[in-house]
């Protein structure tokens, strides 16, 4: 090798950097460790956890409205028009795709046989009920356990449409309500689009403000390492291992399927946009790890949405596209409803044809729209879907032991498929620089 000038110094060697990432994979494993061979202690680590849900819940409602307000204030309604038509097209085509491989993945697995539901409604009603217990106890044992498993009612479509507009954005900020503050947040852009000059100071603020959300997230997820391992020791320690076993082949059934879903996710993700996908793996690992820890999409949100802006993705989309696809693409969520309505069919030895199938899969994919801010929203939706197929409602109790585990897999599939959707849309926008950081060191071709 030739030596180099004497005025050029030499290139550096970069050395292994102990990054976030780094620290939350670490957090994770001691996590994991301590909620199976101390549960004990794992569940008093639940106050870490619910601090790290608090503060990313903090900085969430202002990070959606500065960053709507800023992309929207420059470019007027009909950016916001064409991005949402395009987002919406793409929901639906990877919800659809979603509730085929969990209905492809049930069909060939059949998680369900073998499931006896109705050892299910013994074990969830009645098999902790002594018969030497008095009477009163027995009532208040009764009344606990049917008030653990009783859901919240779906909403009706009337009801979703009401419940997106908020009566004070006040009220939707501090109830951190993401579809109240997105529909506030898209008008207001609007307005200050619409004021032109003399709202100029406005959509300047919000810039800003933007700006130093982005750094309090950066500061929040200084404390993601506690907040992931105290979040997966918790679950593991309340739960525990004893509860997975009986349901193994559901639980396996269920990754299997968001493995597949991921394949065809990231291959799509490839031909439609270019996007180097190791570039694009890497950075989604933390917002990801988050989200299957704490299995809490707002938990991922911030920082996904950081991410996607270093990637090279516009702001202005960013603050559109993944929020909105928090009410409009579960992508994980459908998928789990597709195949634990066949698990429970399977498990109460109804067999359902290809036509009935069409029809779960029609059904799924109009009620499992904006149930994102309804407790356990997964459960609230399969509890519809079988009354609508005369399925048995103990399903729903069935599933409920292992529900901690299946919703850690479909929240981090949702939280993926909403930064696949963002880069989607803004590559379908034509909006992402042929140099951005996604394309990694191959810059995009320009279109012809």
């Amino acid at each position: 090798m030739a030596d180099l000038p004497a005025d050029v110094p030499p290139p550096e060697r970069r050395g292994f950097r102990f990054t976030l990432t780094h620290q939350i994979a670490v957090g994770l494993a001691i996590g994991c460790l301590v909620g199976a061979l101390a549960p004990d202690a794992a569940t008093q680590l639940k106050p870490v956890s619910d601090l790290f849900l608090r503060l990313i819940r903090m900085v969430l409602g202002p990070l959606l409205f500065t960053t709507l307000v800023a992309g929207l204030a420059g470019a007027g309604g009909k950016l916001a028009g064409r991005v949402g038509l395009k987002a919406i097209v793409w929901f639906e085509l990877a919800t659809t795709a979603a509730l085929a491989v969990g209905l492809a993945v049930g069909n060939l697995v059949t998680p369900g046989a073998g499931a006896n539901l109705a050892d299910a409604r013994t074990r969830t009603l009645g098999h902790f009920i002594i018969q030497g217990f008095p009477p009163g106890l027995r009532d208040k044992l009764v009344s606990a356990i049917a008030a653990a498993t009783q859901l919240p009612k779906p909403k009706t479509f009337d009801e979703f449409i009401l419940s997106a507009f908020p009566t004070s954005i006040g009220d939707a900020l501090a109830r951190n309500d993401v579809l109240q503050i997105v529909v506030f947040s898209v008008l207001f852009g609007l307005a200050v689009s619409a004021a032109g000059a003399k709202a100029k100071p406005l959509a300047d603020v919000a810039d800003a403000g933007a700006e130093a959300v982005f750094k309090l997230v950066g500061f929040v997820m200084r404390f993601a390492p506690f907040g992931v391992g105290a979040a997966i020791a918790v679950t593991l320690g309340t739960n525990g291992l004893e509860v997975l076993l009986p349901l193994l082949k559901c639980v396996l059934a269920l990754y299997a399927a968001l493995i597949v879903f991921f394949v065809l996710l990231f291959t799509a993700l490839r031909l439609l946009t270019g996007a180097h996908l190791p570039t694009f793996l890497r950075a989604i690992r933390e917002p990801a790890i988050i989200a299957f820890t704490t299995a809490s999409s707002d938990a991922a949100m911030p920082r996904s949405m950081q991410i996607l802006e270093q990637l090279g993705v516009p702001r202005r989309i960013v603050g559109f596209v993944v929020p909105t696809g928090y009410a409009f693409n579960l992508d994980g969520s459908t998928l789990y409803l597709s195949l634990a309505v066949l698990f429970v069919a399977q498990a109460a030895g109804v067999d359902l044809g290809w036509r009935q199938q069409l029809g779960v899969m029609l059904v799924l994919m109009l009620s499992s729209k904006g149930v994102a801010g309804v407790p356990r929203a997964a459960l609230v939706v399969l509890g519809g879907a079988l009354t609508a197929f005369n399925l048995p409602p103990e399903g729903v109790a069935l599933l409920l032991g292992i529900d901690a585990l299946l919703d850690m897999g479909r929240t981090c599939v949702n939280v993926v498929g909403n930064c696949v959707a963002t880069v989607v849309v803004a590559a379908w926008e034509n909006a992402i620089p042929a140099d951005a950081p996604i394309y990694g060191s191959h810059p995009r071709p320009r279109p012809r």
